[in-house]
């Protein structure tokens, strides 16, 4: 471990002094970026990166792990984004204009959306695992006049295309309609004055977000954001240009979209992109490709430290690692085993307007700051009343500082120096402030998740609250879900919520049913499997004979999920067993097999 702080005992002064120092040399590196990128400039990421091409054209920006190692040179990624961009102007795509964009893990990826920028439109970035209404209700609220389809991906967009949606693109193959028109663009760059007067609060993306209530809400992500975000992943692991960050997250999440790929890009060094995540060839392609870093989930390294031994488990080159959700039980196995000599985890959100990190390598804690400091940058923990889904307030109307130890949910003031850029709905965007908080005319971004503090500042994350969960690192919205269960036959009601399950990482889809005779198990299962993405799926189904409420007529969850998977309770449960793709009963015998790690999700 990089420091005695990853031990669970107290600091000890000098340790405090060097964990403080590793925090301002981290934001002295973020200075000079941040200073470029202040509020109005005119510097979007169309301008950063045409600098990085005009200043090592031959330097590699992208190697394909999955085509045989390709390689784009950044010279070669500005052509391409050349293209995108004049086929965008012939079509009539400009400032302001919606491109969805519904694609794997490729370098086209990239070159679409650069080329986007480059004539100041903004791009929506569909998840690649939605289907039927979910995608539909994705690219509709986007406002998107044409949608890019990846090849691979058209024949779930046609089972849920609509008769008035935008214009579709496919590509992936020299005789996709995008691609023939590509082949006829210039690679020069457009006119610079396509994009004057285009500053970095204008938005760059819609990025989706699935919140407390009901399905994707699109958040709007500016090129300053980017900027941001990119700036600090390089200052927090001192990214170099001989870096290579090896990106298995998908591109159409900040983590790995923004972070592991803008921090890279801007800083003049390559990433390794692979299509998807894959245990087994996880080690091959660090090794092969040679990756210094790259970006995790807790869910990747938990898989990576069930796997099997890999002969090339410790040849790796990688120095550091950054992410978010690394368990405190995986934690030490994961760096020991595979020889990581630093990690860096990291907490924060698409839309959020601050973040937090721990650069001491303190197992389980996603940041560290002083109380006083924290309070000074407008980061609280606040009373939450879980019962009453609300933030407690006093007898004044303000909300109440949580004690050191004790859950609080997470609130960021707003400022111009911090935004809260918001959603295309105006009105999931006021549902995220929280207003008159601390003084009159104040007003705090609502993070929905609960954290602790303890005596030396360190962070944890507790829960989050409300009506979502995470499951395979995806943000599961329990309306959706419930939404979903409500349209089969027989079922009269749907209560959804996340359940632990030993050893695995997040919460597991679970939901209540109030059913009448016309239910049947076997319907339930294809409509969750059309209409929901894999990791939405309830994995446990609980029926019951009535609806559970609280007081305040809300579903009871509290109980539920204390409750969770427990064969022993009177109610009938059922298992979607991935080996048998069906929902089965859960009786004692298979819930044990579940608790045992014997069932792999």
């Amino acid at each position: 471990m990089s420091s005695s702080a990853g031990s669970a005992g107290r600091l000890s002064i000098r340790e405090r002094i060097e964990s403080d120092l590793r925090i301002v040399q981290a934001l002295a590196r973020i200075g000079p970026s941040a200073a470029k990128n202040r509020a109005g400039s005119t510097s979007t990421v169309a301008d950063r990166l045409e600098e990085r091409a005009d200043a090592h054209p031959e330097r590699v920006a992208i190697i394909d792990a999955h085509d045989d190692g390709h390689r784009t040179t950044y010279g070669e990624l500005d052509e391409q984004a050349n293209r995108v961009a004049h086929w965008a102007l012939a079509n009539d795509i400009g400032r302001g204009s919606v491109v969805a964009l519904l694609m794997g893990n490729r370098p086209e990826f990239v070159a679409t959306w650069l080329g986007l920028a480059k004539v100041g439109a903004i791009t929506a970035l569909i998840n690649t695992n939605l289907t039927g209404e979910p995608l539909r209700h994705s690219i509709r609220i986007s406002d998107a006049e044409h949608l890019i389809v990846d090849h691979e991906l058209a024949a779930v967009w046609t089972d849920a295309r609509e008769d008035d949606g935008p214009t579709e693109w496919t590509t992936g193959r020299d005789d996709d309609p995008l691609d023939v028109s590509l082949a006829e663009q210039s690679t020069q760059r457009p006119a610079g004055a396509v994009r004057a007067g285009l500053h970095n609060r204008d938005p760059l993306f819609f990025i989706y977000t699935s919140g407390t209530t009901g399905l994707p809400k699109a958040a709007r992500f500016s090129h300053g954001k980017f900027l941001n975000v990119a700036a600090g992943l390089n200052a927090l692991i001192n990214i170099r240009t001989d870096d290579r960050m090896y990106i298995t997250l998908p591109l159409y999440h900040t983590a790995g979209g923004v972070m592991a790929l803008g921090g890279p890009l801007l800083n003049g060094s390559s990433v390794v992109l692979a299509r998807r995540f894959s245990a087994s060839r996880f080690w091959d392609d660090c090794t092969r490709h040679e990756a210094t870093t790259f970006q995790y989930i807790g869910e990747l390294c938990r898989y990576l430290v069930n796997s099997p031994t890999h002969p090339l488990e410790r040849s790796h080159r990688l120095r550091v690692c950054i992410g978010n959700g690394l368990r405190p039980d995986v934690w030490p196995t994961f760096q020991d085993r595979f020889g990581i000599p630093r990690i860096v985890e990291f907490y924060g959100a698409t839309e959020g307007t601050t973040s937090l990190f721990n650069l001491d390598n303190r197992v389980g804690a996603i940041g560290r700051l002083r109380p006083g400091v924290a309070k000074r940058l407008g980061i609280h923990l606040v009373e939450y009343d879980i019962e009453a889904d609300e933030i407690r307030r006093d007898d004044r109307g303000r909300v109440i500082d949580v004690p050191l130890g004790t859950p609080g949910e997470a609130i960021s003031r707003i400022t111009n120096v911090t935004p809260f850029e918001g959603y295309s709905d105006e009105e999931a965007t006021e549902r995220k402030i929280l207003r008159d908080a601390f003084s009159d005319g104040d007003a705090y971004f609502r993070t929905g998740d609960l954290l602790r503090q303890d005596a030396d500042g360190y962070y944890y994350f507790v829960d989050r609250i409300g009506d979502t969960f995470r499951w395979k690192g995806e943000n599961v919205s329990t309306a959706e879900v419930a939404q979903v269960l409500g349209e089969c036959a027989g079922v009269r009601d749907a209560n959804v919520y996340g359940v632990e399950i030993p050893g695995a990482d997040g919460r597991a889809g679970m939901a209540t049913l109030v059913v009448d005779d016309d239910f049947d198990i076997d319907d339930v299962r294809a409509h969750v499997i059309a209409n929901l993405a894999a990791y939405a799926r309830p994995l446990f189904l609980r029926i019951q004979s009535e609806v559970v409420i609280t007081a305040t007529f809300k579903h009871r969850k509290v109980e539920a999920v204390a409750e969770g998977f427990d064969p022993t309770m009177d109610d009938p449960l059922w298992f979607l067993d991935p080996a048998e793709a069906r929902y089965v009963p859960l009786d004692e015998t298979l819930h044990q097999r579940i608790v045992d790690g014997e069932i792999r999700f």
